[in-house]
């Protein structure tokens, strides 16, 4: 028999290690049944702010190092080094999909990026929709609104994570949040942004089959307009990477470049804490006014830090 990589058995030890956590206190990984017993909430810190809309896009299969530092990347640098950076924040795991439900519901659901069943434990959009608050997911090249189906490059499913929720799926109006890309700047320009904007460019452009420089060319493409508007006064932006480099298996998912953007936000700020997507989850609703978070972004690090005040 054949020995396992050295790679190979630490990235299966830090998958059954958060599997064990997520275990620990009954959430679910593989299909989302939804019986466990959630940890019980942390509070909300006095001051966090709120904001009229929040905004994140996730980039792909990059670490920190790669990124920030990079002269490739001169926008996405520049944002960091005028806003807030997360110098020690880490993806959950490898691949990419159980990141995109970590960042939703909490959980890490499924290591399986080739995952078609249904999501039916409490996730983002369930909580905004209970406090009556707007969102919508805007994919780049998605096939048509309300497209839930397999991929058809360079659109991937599996960076939609909506797309598996039972929410949406079982409710044709919920589906309907599910927007191409391109209507994103219609929205901006006509102030009709939702509470909750769920980001992700296409394959080529998140730098997961393009390079970096096209991915950072985007962004300022299509993100600067939104920093240079109106809105941008009562928004918080939040750029992540799904994943580190697949040879990263720091903290499970690897060491990404995370970067907080807000008139809030504190200026030229690095934050030394650890933190994970779930800690970004618990800050997309805690500043959306909502204080019930999924999965363990109930017990999840606060980001607070980064906002003037504090």
């Amino acid at each position: 028999m054949q020995h396992l990589s050295t790679a190979r058995r630490f990235r299966e030890s830090s998958c059954l290690l958060i599997l064990c956590v997520l275990g620990a206190f009954g959430l679910s990984c593989g299909g989302g049944t939804g019986h466990g017993q959630l940890p019980i909430q942390t509070p909300v810190p006095t001051g966090q702010p709120t904001f009229a809309h929040v905004v994140l896009v996730v980039e792909e299969n990059h670490s920190f190092s790669e990124v920030i530092g990079n002269s490739s990347m001169p926008y996405l640098n520049s944002l960091a080094q005028q806003y807030g950076l997360a110098k020690q924040y880490f993806a959950d795991a490898h691949p990419s999909i159980p990141n995109y439900m970590m960042l939703t519901t909490g959980q890490i659901e499924t290591l399986d990026d080739n995952f078609s069943g249904t999501i039916n434990d409490d996730n983002v959009v369930r909580e905004l929709v209970k406090a009556s608050k707007s969102w919508k997911c805007y994919e780049e090249a998605l096939p048509s609104p309300g497209y839930i189906g397999a991929d058809i490059y360079p659109y991937i499913r599996h960076h939609n994570p909506f797309s598996y929720f039972s929410d949406i799926q079982n409710d044709p109006a919920q589906a309907a949040n599910i927007v191409p890309f391109s209507q994103f700047a219609g929205d901006l320009g006509s102030n009709s942004l939702p509470q909750y904007s769920f980001i992700v460019p296409d394959r080529v452009n998140d730098a997961h089959d393009g390079t970096l420089a096209q991915a950072d060319a985007w962004l300022q493409q299509n993100i600067g307009p939104l920093i240079s508007s109106p809105a941008f006064q009562s928004t918080l932006l939040i750029i992540t990477f799904d994943e580190g480099a697949q040879s990263d298996l720091a903290n499970g998912g690897g060491q990404v470049a995370t970067v907080i953007v807000s008139p809030q936000a504190k200026k030229n700020y690095v934050s030394e804490t650890v933190f994970q997507h779930q800690s970004t989850l618990r800050l997309t609703l805690a500043a959306s006014g909502i204080d019930t978070f999924p999965g363990v972004a109930a017990i999840a690090p606060d980001m607070t830090e980064f906002f003037t005040g504090h």
